[in-house]
């Protein structure tokens, strides 16, 4: 039942963060929105930090599961780029609320080490695309900086992950994907 209760609680901020209109959440907005006391809340978190932490939980084993689970299937490099950044892409027009906290934008006046905690994330696909590269690099004749290609790979995600916020979810990020994706690799 607190497990319950929890995960509750995670899915409503996720839903209060997919708000076009920018409004900061209060733990009293959140528990409003329940129905239940701020006291309700902290029965199951310390403060607001720990649902943001919970939320990024959430992420990153939503994320980098399905990323292991695409190297694991697809053995050549350039495939396995063009379906995580798909898959990075689509995840966040599924889940907005996700996506304000991916961009950082959620975190803004919040705990920064919740921010920290994001940009790691963004290293770690940084890092799995740059393995990706080299893969690919060894079944091709392209030599490339895998570093460099990486990191303009992970600017192209998160800059469609903020366009997509920014716009109050109207540009999704997988608009333009068939056209954009062949010219990063």
């Amino acid at each position: 039942m607190a497990g319950e209760r929890k995960q509750q609680i995670l899915e409503t901020l996720a839903k209060m963060l997919e708000a076009p209109k920018r409004e900061k959440i209060t733990t009293a907005s959140l528990a409003a929105k329940l129905e239940v006391s701020e006291a309700a809340l902290y029965r199951h978190f310390a403060n607001k930090a720990q649902m943001f932490e919970g939320l990024i939980a959430f992420i990153e084993e939503t994320i980098f599961g399905l990323i292991n689970k695409i190297s694991t299937e697809e053995t050549e490099g350039f495939r396995q780029i063009q379906r995580i950044v798909t898959m990075l892409l689509v995840f966040a027009e599924k889940n907005p609320g996700m996506t304000r906290v991916l961009t950082g934008d959620a975190l803004v006046n919040e705990d920064d080490k919740l921010q920290h905690r994001i940009n790691q994330l963004h290293d770690r696909i940084e890092v799995t695309l740059k393995q990706s590269l080299r893969i690919a690099e060894t079944q091709t004749s392209h030599k490339f900086d895998a570093e460099a290609q990486a990191n303009l790979i992970v600017c192209y995600i998160v800059g469609r992950w903020q366009q997509y916020a920014k716009s109050g979810f109207k540009r999704k990020p997988t608009e333009f994907i068939e056209q954009q994706l062949p010219n990063l690799l």
